[in-house]
Order: structure tokens, then C-alpha cells, then sequence
């Protein structure tokens, strides 16, 4: 187990409270708060899951998802245990519920970008905090995003969102790149299914990381609980006042963890995508095998610029970052690679 004093936090007479997430959790002596770890020990916060890597990959960038950062590049992706939310439809519970006992291996910042220069051109991209949420790996993330940084690496973040806005603005100077979860468009979800506070605190992620980094946003669309027209129909007006041109991702639900509710029909998710291409520039479907649902389209003309099967991409009508019809420049950072790149 790998501790370390945690950042942000307060003592008040025997409790301490948590002031790093939207919880803040009150903590007593040897208990944890609601992410599983970060631990009052001897009147300090301490957090338990410091260089504690559970799970390590070489993943596609598309798979984060993360459509428009690079396509076609690969990224190092990295995780820990514990989560801050209890959804209870979790894809990684065996992460985000972990114990801190139960395995994994000490990394430090310098292993990873040892490891990154030793990789093929294609996966020097920089890593990916992803698996379990980052924002509980806090103190890690900070450290590991500052170095990886300096060494001219990019540093992703896919996260629920649930950071308090003071310990965000510390990490956004080394943050290229978020996929943020937009779980629902209604508190009441969030409380029930999510054991969280609410929809503002996530809502106020997004807007505050719009100006300083690349966004895209997933909405996991799960039948009778989130999937109405009217719900999805207020989180795509939500999007469009921010800026119409962020990506999102509308994925389709599985059964997993806790909930056993069946998978979303797929005519659900192709009204979920009609709906938001009327208002929206960039509109995909994941967990759904469709190769027009994947593809990105010129908003302008709507040529097929980017064709994806699977992890595999396609420049098909982009000249450098524009529109080869019509010249309409599309929202991407950084260069496609391989020979699809025009």
C-alpha cells in the first residue's frame, strides 16, 4: 500500500474534512472517506492509493473516447483503485471499488516517462488517467501531469468531474485533454444511481475546463432511468450554449455492477444521435457497431471527413484540418496519424 499526505483538507477539532471533491466528506480517526481513499490517520488525511498503479495499457486514443485529440495516435493509460461516486451501473467496479490490498504495482512519474521514450512513435502521445476515476488519485495525477509536461508529453484525463474547482484550476495547466462523463441531465439520477450530490458540481467541471484544455463529453444512455427525448433534448441545449462544436458521445448501456436493466435499443440511441446532430457539430455512438454513427462529418457540408471501424481510422476528406470540399476547418488537435494523414 502506497500513502502519502493528502492536498486539500481542513482539521476541525477530531474530524477532518475533505475538501477535495464535491463530497466533503467529514472524516473521523482510521475511518475513509466516500471514495475509499483517503484515510484520517493520526489527525492527517492520508491518501492510500499515492503510485499505486492497478491497471497499465497501450490503448488507442479513440478509446478514452476521445475522437478528435489526436486521432489514430496511441496513448499510455494507467489506473488506480477507488472512485468518488457509487454508480451503480459501473463499468470498472472492480476498480473503482478496490481495495487497496488486492494488488497492483508502485510507478513513479520518471518509470512512465522512461517507459513512454522506450515506446514506437505512435504511442509517445503522452498517458491517460482513465479505469477508476482520477480525480481521487489526486496528489499522483498532479505530480505525474506536471513532469510528463515538461518532458513535452500530453497528459489525459476521463473522469466523472467531480473535483472541487480550486484543486481543477492546479491541475488544468497540465491537462491537454478531458473526456468528462455527463451521467444524466437530472439531479435526482445522480443521487439515486450515483450517490452523489448533484448535476451542477460535473456541469461546472465541464465549463471550467472548456477555455483550457480539449473536451469531449460522454452520456451513457440507460433505458427508463436517463434515455427520455425530453432529458437528452435539455443536455444537448446544455452543450450548444457552451459551444456547439464540443464532441460528444452518447454510449449505449450494458448490464454491469449492481444494475441488470437490459441494453439499450438501439433505436433509442440512433433518436439520441438524430436529436443532437440538429444542434450539434459532432455526434457519435459508442458500444454500438456502426460505421456512420462513428464517422465525423463536415458540419459544413457534411462530407465524411473521418471514417472509424472499430480503433481504426480513415482520413478520408480532410486536408490538413479542413474540409477538403468546402474548406471548413474542423475542431481537432493535433495531426492524424499514419499514412491516412493527408
Amino acid at each position: 500500500m502506497t500513502a502519502r499526505k493528502a492536498m486539500y483538507y481542513r482539521s476541525e477539532g477530531e474530524d477532518v474534512f475533505c475538501l477535495l471533491c464535491p463530497q466533503n466528506c467529514r472524516i473521523k480517526e482510521e475511518q475513509v472517506g466516500a471514495c475509499g481513499v483517503r484515510r484520517v490517520e493520526k489527525g492527517e488525511l492520508i491518501t492510500l492509493n499515492y503510485a499505486h498503479c492497478r491497471s497499465l495499457a497501450m490503448d488507442p486514443v479513440e478509446k478514452k473516447p476521445l475522437y478528435h485529440f489526436y486521432p489514430g495516435w496511441k496513448i499510455l493509460s494507467i489506473g488506480t483503485f477507488g472512485c468518488n461516486l457509487r454508480c451503480s451501473f459501473c463499468q470498472n467496479w472492480t476498480l473503482a471499488r478496490g481495495e487497496p490490498t488486492s494488488g497492483g504495482r508502485e510507478v513513479t512519474p520518471e518509470m512512465l516517462g522512461d517507459l513512454l521514450q522506450n515506446c514506437l512513435p505512435e504511442e509517445q502521445l503522452g498517458v491517460a488517467f482513465t479505469y477508476n476515476e482520477p480525480g481521487v488519485w489526486y496528489e499522483f495525477v498532479l505530480e505525474t501531469a506536471r513532469f510528463l509536461a515538461g518532458e513535452g508529453l500530453k497528459n489525459v484525463l476521463v473522469t466523472n468531474g467531480y473535483l472541487n474547482p480550486e484543486p481543477m484550476d492546479e491541475l488544468l495547466p497540465y491537462i491537454d485533454a478531458m473526456n468528462i462523463d455527463v451521467k444524466s441531465f437530472s439531479d435526482s439520477f445522480y443521487h439515486r444511481y450515483c450517490r452523489g450530490k448533484g448535476l451542477k458540481e460535473v456541469l461546472r467541471t465541464v465549463e471550467q475546463a472548456l477555455p483550457k484544455c480539449h473536451v469531449e463529453l460522454t452520456y451513457l444512455v440507460i433505458s427508463s432511468l436517463n434515455d427520455s427525448l425530453a432529458e437528452i433534448g435539455k443536455f444537448i441545449d446544455w452543450v450548444a450554449s457552451l459551444d456547439r462544436e464540443i464532441p460528444v458521445h452518447f454510449s449505449r448501456y450494458f448490464p454491469s455492477y449492481q444494475l441488470d436493466i437490459p441494453p439499450t435499443p438501439l433505436a433509442t440511441m440512433q433518436k439520441a444521435w438524430e436529436l443532437a446532430a440538429e444542434k450539434l457539430s459532432y455526434v457519435y455512438l459508442g458500444n454500438v457497431s456502426d460505421r456512420e454513427h462513428s464517422t465525423t462529418y463536415c458540419p459544413s457540408c457534411h462530407m465524411p471527413l473521418i471514417t472509424r471501424i472499430g480503433y481504426q481510422i480513415h482520413n478520408v476528406g480532410l486536408q490538413g484540418e479542413s474540409c477538403s470540399k468546402c474548406g471548413y476547418t474542423i475542431r481537432l488537435v493535433g495531426h492524424i496519424y499514419g499514412k491516412d494523414s493527408m
